[in-house]
């Protein structure tokens, strides 16, 4: 086929799944040769890939289509796309059926409170944010990393900001609504001062100009996005509100201006149901912003975890450089007290590193030459030089936070229930409204039209699906986000609905459970020692070392109000223990192999029994 030269060509692989010999080869083959535009189609059996060259007019879309025509699915990896203006589960199961109709999509799952869309399938990116933008709602693709972008924070910081200024400003004009409209019908003494001094035309004027600041300025996103879903005829929460608020205004407007078009005793302004209405609605909002907000901390500290530079060893000189510029095999420097950049094997130096964030374990762990450390995890007292095994989205912790990310954009199984009925909510919501009005119309005592718009209007507005939509998608957030704070990670969000049943949990190991740090708990002694003594002379010389148990002692008797003694002759015996003199005695503190070594039995307590436990090392005082 001749390639037409305005067009130049592109080379798309398409994976197919479930071609199993040379028929299906060929099959498919021939679909993908016979559209025109395409210049060849080679499909390889064993990688289950069709790699396809084509031109214009044959796009990626067709190609997929082409390809599931001829019953094979096309797969691919997961497309994320963050969706913009969703306020409801009724938001959420448009963009999905607009998403799952787009030629080569596996599936399409959308998370209210994240704002994302997870797609699988092979199809072209630009259709699926066309699909999405083409039922109202802006869509851009996001890269699948660790932790939320920066303009995706400032985005939705921004959205707060905006919410927070629209509902004060709502609030300061609803007020003054709500007071002369509604406290002339509770006090009559507000009804005999209003009358008396500017009248009820007067008092409805005021509310009129008030009430259209309302709409028109805090409350114009409300019909920004609500009518047009509504001219669509695909309503959702916006469009109630919409309607109800416009409702209430058009008959308010007609109330006012040309009360002779109305019935004899309808004659009222609803003015301050329109302003109020728009009020809570921008509240709720707000607090749905900041409950997103909240649930997404736990990302942030997950992101917090990481280093943001890293001294690396580059031609001959050690300079400071961004993490995203590293690569594999760089020489890195790591100071006491620093965070490690990235996953790599330690070739110079020794440290105690501490893991606590990768293994639950309060006590750091020595490190020392071929050793592996886990980036994020933090250097105590020792420097040493590492090689970069891992960087960017390959280490451990960018591994951990994408998990937490996928478990909290993940829907649990109930989820599936909510969106099949939130699918026909908002439709049905309204059509009961209008079924309302005629029928306080055709049935209700006079004045039927005013009974009947005031329960059509409440109807649209309370019965608002947000809650719905974002109680368990929140529910996910906070509870993924949560346990990532406190240490525990979901691989999946049905793990939480899952946990609801489990009655017994069962731990590996009792050094899953601990305080964080260690602390000194016993001290046994064998006869003819006093505790007080023996303690500040293993403290006075601990307080030299640099090992976590050695703090713990310290701290032990530094909260005993005890008196160190002067230490002299420290000496470090590496991967046994110390020895020091303190207050003119010898002290040699060390492991079980220590005391082994100089002779001291630690399988006896004073001649009285089996050593205890759990004892972190054994002294010797003399």
């Amino acid at each position: 086929m001749n390639m037409p030269a305005n067009f130049p060509a592109e080379t798309a692989l398409l994976p197919i799944e479930g071609i199993t010999c040379a028929s299906c080869v060929g099959r498919v083959e021939r679909a993908l040769t016979r559209l025109p535009g395409v210049i060849s189609a080679s499909v390889n059996l064993a990688t289950e890939r069709a790699e396809v060259r084509f031109t214009a007019p044959a796009t990626r879309r067709d190609l997929v289509r082409a390809v599931e025509e001829t019953g094979y699915p096309v797969s691919g990896p997961a497309v994320e796309l963050a969706i913009e203006g969703m306020t409801c589960a009724s938001c959420v199961g448009r963009v999905e059926r607009a998403l799952a109709a787009v030629p080569g999509v596996t599936s399409a799952a959308v998370n209210l409170a994240t704002e994302r869309a997870t797609v699988t399938g092979a199809a072209d990116i630009a259709a699926l944010i066309e699909a999405a933008e083409g039922v109202g709602y802006p869509a851009r693709t996001v890269q699948r990393t660790s932790g939320a972008t920066d303009a995706d924070a400032a985005r939705k910081e921004a959205e707060r900001a905006a919410l927070q200024r629209d509902l004060a400003l709502a609030t300061a004009l609803t007020v003054p609504v709500f007071a002369l409209e509604m406290g002339s019908h509770l006090v009559p003494a507000i009804h005999m001062l209003i009358t008396s001094t500017i009248g009820m035309q007067a008092s409805w004027l005021v509310q009129f100009v008030l009430t259209t600041l309302v709409l028109a300025v805090p409350g114009r996103r409300f019909y920004l996005k609500g009518l047009p879903m509504l001219a669509r005829r695909t309503p959702d929460m916006n469009s109630l509100v919409a309607v109800g608020t416009l409702a209430a205004y058009a008959f308010s407007l007609v109330a006012t201006f040309a009360p002779g078009l109305l019935p004899v005793g309808t004659v009222n302004v609803y003015y301050e149901a329109a302003a109020v209405i728009v009020t809570l609605i921008l509240a709720g909002r707000l607090l749905e912003a900041r409950a997103k907000g909240r649930t997404s901390e736990a990302i942030k500290r997950l992101v917090g975890l990481q280093a943001k530079v890293a001294r690396v060893r580059r031609a001959g000189e050690t300079v400071e450089i961004d993490l995203t510029e590293m690569v594999r095999g760089d020489i890195v420097e790591v100071r006491p007290g620093e965070r490690v950049p990235v996953d790599g094997e330690v070739v110079d130096g020794t440290s105690w590193i501490d893991e606590s964030m990768i293994t639950g374990e309060s006590i750091p762990v020595q490190k020392a030459t071929g050793s592996q450390v886990t980036g994020g995890t933090v250097n105590q007292t020792g420097a040493f030089t590492l090689r970069a095994t891992a960087v960017g989205g390959d280490t451990m912790l960018a591994q951990i936070i994408r998990m937490v990310e996928e478990a909290q954009g993940s829907k649990l199984p109930i989820q599936g229930l909510v969106d099949r009925i939130t699918m026909w909510f908002v439709p049905t919501v309204m059509a009961v409204a209008a079924l309302t009005v005629a029928v306080w119309l055709l049935f209700g005592p006079e004045p039927a039209l005013t009974f009947g718009l005031v329960t059509g209007v409440a109807v649209l507005i309370i019965a608002c699906p947000c809650a719905m939509g974002l109680a368990t998608p929140t529910s996910i957030m906070v509870g993924t986000g949560r346990g990532a704070e406190m240490g525990v990670l979901f691989r999946r969000g049905d793990a939480l609905q899952a946990l609801q049943d489990a009655r017994v949990v069962a731990l590996d190991k009792t050094g899953t459970l601990t305080e964080g740090k260690p602390r000194l708990t016993d001290l046994e002694l064998a006869p003819g020692f006093d505790r007080a003594e023996v303690l500040a002379l293993v403290a006075a010389v601990e307080a030299k070392s640099e090992h976590p148990i050695a703090r713990a002692i310290v701290e032990a008797a530094v909260s005993e109000g005890l008196t160190l003694p002067e230490v002299s002759g420290f000496d470090n015996v590496t991967g046994f223990g110390v020895t020091a003199t303190a207050g003119g005695r010898r002290v040699e503190i060390g492991a079980d192999r220590f005391m082994a070594q100089l002779g001291q039995d630690v399988g006896v307590r004073g001649g009285r029994g089996p050593h205890p436990p759990g004892v972190g090392c054994g002294a010797l005082c003399r």
